[in-house]
């Protein structure tokens, strides 16, 4: 499911592209029917990262191991991929304004459009994930202790409060509205503010990442309700379909949270069950491992096509569709090399030299006890990572 949440990112980017998104040329459709694509995957990685790290904790973790794992996970491949933006298109626009946030990770802070989505787009998601990473020993000990009969009212409780965000929005100034550069996008025209603080903000999305660990603790305490895959992707989708014809702030994320929240733990709930699934497979289990990678360098690909290879114009559907898929093959070929050259290498010798002090420390005439539990290491992610 991670790949599936990627690749309706790309699309949504994909759509924004001088070449899909105009009317006149017969993409009018595809760009209205992707236009929330992006804001859907980014909420499903956000909900998927706190199930998975919930599900996947370990009583035997520290704090200070799961942070260094995750950090091994996603800043590498940030700096890789913040090199390659500039290189292929962004150094004409970067400054240090710009750049230094965002190779920090923490664009997402500051609510000016030129900052949170600069030098490579998607990587402002990733300024929420470290502070989810951040917060989780404490989320999710927090979690651990509430009942088993009260997690579906905390679950409710934080998917009210995000569906409610928008109108909370409502009462900060409007400011600055999203401008020419945003000429394609469902963006222009709206409060940068606004959006900013539904969609953008870290401790806004926080809640995101706490309904996926509320709805992980419902299924691994036997809470489950039992609704299957189907029923939930159709629900999902459902919701989506209405996410294109609600108010602007409320199609961010407000429609679809539940939907994805139930999809995610629906699925767990089969393979809990040892009951197959149409994403079980060799192929999709790689496009899983690719997948944060792919979030990652696609929206470099799909802007230099644009911007320096001059592609504005699709002369007929057929080159329309060839070039996508073109850019789709390029994005998952530098996203494996991604994974395989970074990404994987990296992770591995984070876990050797882990437990190397670990051995070593057990080793010695008094041993560190662990502490709370957090999660192991898994292959979540971004997230959404995504995003999205």
């Amino acid at each position: 499911m991670r790949f599936l949440a990627a690749f309706l990112v790309f699309l949504f980017h994909l759509s924004l592209l001088d070449a899909y998104s105009t009317p006149e040329e017969g993409h009018g459709p595809f760009a209205a029917a992707l236009k929330n694509g992006g804001w859907a995957g980014v909420t499903f990685f956000f909900i998927l990262s706190g199930f998975v790290l919930t599900w996947s904790a370990r009583k035997d973790d520290t704090p200070h191991a799961f942070w260094g794992r995750r950090l091994a996970k996603i800043y590498p491949n940030h700096v890789v991929t913040f090199v390659l933006a500039l290189v292929l298109y962004a150094s004409a626009t970067a400054t240090w304004e710009r750049g230094l946030p965002n190779f920090l990770l923490l664009q997402a802070w500051i609510p000016r459009d030129d900052v949170f989505f600069s030098i490579n787009n998607p990587s402002w998601s990733l300024s929420c994930e470290l502070v989810f990473y951040l917060l989780f020993p404490v989320l999710h000990r927090w979690a651990l202790r509430i009942r088993a009969e009260r997690l579906w009212w905390w679950a409710a409780a934080s998917a009210a409060a995000i569906v409610l965000l928008p109108l909370a929005a409502q009462l900060l100034p409007a400011g600055e509205d999203f401008g020419p550069a945003h000429a394609n996008s469902p963006l222009h025209g709206h409060s940068i503010n606004q959006m900013w603080f539904v969609y953008i903000f870290p401790p806004t999305r926080v809640l995101d990442f706490v309904l996926g660990i509320l709805m992980a603790r419902i299924v691994l305490t036997g809470r489950w309700i039992g609704l299957g895959v189907l029923p939930a992707l159709a629900l999902s989708a459902a919701a989506y379909a209405t996410s294109l014809w609600v108010p602007f702030l409320f199609s961010l994320n407000a429609v679809v949270v539940a939907p994805f929240a139930l999809l995610i733990a629906a699925s767990a709930a089969r393979d809990e069950q040892g009951r197959p699934t149409a994403v079980g497979s060799r192929a999709w289990v790689w496009l899983g491992e690719v997948s944060f990678a792919f979030y990652l360098v696609h929206q470099t690909l799909l802007s230099f096509t644009q911007e320096r290879l001059g592609f504005r114009d699709a002369g007929s559907p057929v080159e329309a569709v060839g070039v996508a898929v073109l850019v789709a093959v390029v994005s998952l070929a530098l996203a494996w090399l991604l994974y395989a050259g970074v990404e994987r290498p990296v992770m591995r010798t984070w876990s050797r030299r882990a437990r190397a002090r670990a051995h070593h420390r057990d080793a010695g005439p008094t041993a560190a006890q662990p502490v709370e539990p957090v999660a192991q290491r898994s292959s979540d992610e971004p997230v959404p990572t995504t995003a999205p």
